[in-house]
């Protein structure tokens, strides 16, 4: 049963992002003018309404930080995926050689140092390990490091960090104990460091943030809800700022297995940087990833009081569910598409400004050909809409797919450079009608962004 969360953000001087259960739309300013003098003649009703004017209630992002296949720094992140780079590889932290699929989006050398200390680093699961060090890092990158936090109330600032699966590791590891050598060989930190709530729990004390906190479990629409809940304590007044966004850390035997068992995964184990392929003819399933995005969300008068560089603005959002199979989503993408509609009403953007979409796209048979369906009934217009998919080079992160993508996308708003979509050697292009930026593209596609839609459903 797929969940659908949808928001929308604009980026200063450039940009408008609109971000959904994997859904962002980013757009530049100069050509906006033009396009609704345009809409004006021939689209009357596309006009968008007037939209927040209140410094309290409009929300904008200040900060932004990840743990991700690139290492833990955005700037590296955006370079790796505008080069084109892979970061699948085969699994070398465990034995996987007995499974179908042996690689996947594995964190290689992540380093916690000066972000958690060394004796209760030993005591997490990754979960919270990248947890804390994505939130710290978005914090440092919107000028609240540690030094910096007295000039905000921490009474009013809180985190919403989401997880489709919590602290699997250190559930997984303690059943074997229990299996192996009795329940006294169970940790006291089991309980405590395997419930999904735990990694913004644990951020939130290091921080000293008593605003609202918790976490959010909704599969690869996780960030997106988190994103949508934190902006709306901050409308209500509730808080000042917010540290929002999902965090996964599965690739575990027992993970791993249960992907396999359910026969969602690639297997191509002779070429794994080639497997994720979005909409590919020859595609035989997603790539199993890891990782954390968080973004620092605020109201604007608390920003701008502060001097706090802004990144992008949050315009609305929209929650919705399929309520269609436990798996597989809707075929003709009805209650996608209708999410979508749902947020560009709220935000006051129309589907003919968009002409850029930046897919969920996780490489799955079913899965894109859904997406595409429901894009094609909000986005009639599709010979102008460029498409790509970041999962192709990233995997699928699960819970902290639509983190990691809202940082991608607001990172092209501010470079002005799109990413490409690798590993499409045989194009279904009968099934898309969208203008779909391949590898073989590379050097045309680095363009100015104006327009940015990103999926991240599951």
């Amino acid at each position: 049963m797929e969940a659908q969360a949808i928001l929308l953000l604009q980026v200063p001087s450039a940009p408008t992002i609109f971000k959904s259960s994997s859904r962002i739309i980013v757009k530049s300013q100069a050509p906006i003018r033009a396009t609704r003098r345009q809409l004006l003649a021939y689209h009357p009703s596309a006009i968008a309404p007037k939209r927040e004017k209140d410094a309290k209630k409009r929300i904008v992002v200040t900060g932004m930080g990840l743990v991700s296949v690139f290492g833990s720094d955005v700037g590296t992140f955006y370079d790796s995926l505008l080069a084109g780079e892979s970061g699948i590889s085969l699994i070398d932290k465990f034995d996987a050689s007995s499974f179908p699929t042996r690689f996947g989006g594995q964190i290689r050398g992540f380093n916690s140092n000066g972000y958690i200390d060394a004796k209760s680093d030993k005591r997490l699961d990754d979960c919270q390990r990248y947890c804390i060090v994505a939130g710290k890092k978005a914090l440092e990158d919107a000028v609240l490091g540690s030094h910096e936090l007295s000039k905000i109330d921490k009474d009013r600032a809180g985190v919403v960090v989401g997880s489709g699966f919590g602290g699997v590791t250190m559930f997984s590891d303690n059943v074997e104990s229990l299996i192996e050598r009795g329940y006294k060989k169970i940790t006291p930190f089991f309980t405590p460091y395997c419930i999904s709530n735990m990694g913004p729990a644990l951020l939130a004390k290091d921080l000293g943030f008593m605003g609202p906190n918790y976490s959010i479990s909704a599969a690869c629409a996780t960030s997106n809800f988190c994103f949508c809940a934190a902006a709306n304590h901050i409308r209500e007044g509730k808080a000042d700022l917010m540290i929002a966004g999902g965090v996964d850390a599965i690739l575990i035997p027992v993970e791993l297995g249960g992907f396999v068992a359910c026969r969602a995964l690639s297997q191509r184990n002779d070429d794994p940087q080639t497997a994720s392929r979005p909409w590919d003819k020859d595609r035989d399933g997603f790539v199993l990833s890891e990782g954390a995005g968080v973004l620092v969300m605020e109201s604007l008068e608390h920003a701008m009081k502060r001097n706090a560089p802004i990144l992008a603005e949050y315009l609305g959002g929209a929650v919705n569910c399929d309520a269609y199979h436990i798996t597989n989503p809707r075929l003709d993408g009805l209650c996608v598409s209708s999410c979508i509609r749902s947020c560009l009403v709220d935000a006051g953007v129309s589907a003919e400004e968009v002409n850029y979409i930046n897919a969920h796209a996780t490489s799955t048979v079913v899965g894109d050909l859904a997406e595409v369906n429901a894009l094609k009934k909000v986005f009639k217009s599709k010979e102008e809409i460029k498409m790509n998919a970041t999962k192709s080079m990233i995997g699928h992160c699960m819970g902290a797919a639509g983190g990691l993508e809202a940082i991608a996308t607001i990172k092209a708003v501010q470079t002005g450079w799109l990413h490409p979509t690798i590993n499409q050697f045989n194009l279904q292009l009968n099934s898309t009608q969208f203008q779909i930026q391949s590898n073989s593209m590379i050097s045309t596609l680095q363009f100015q962004v104006q327009l940015v839609l990103v999926d991240t459903t599951p």
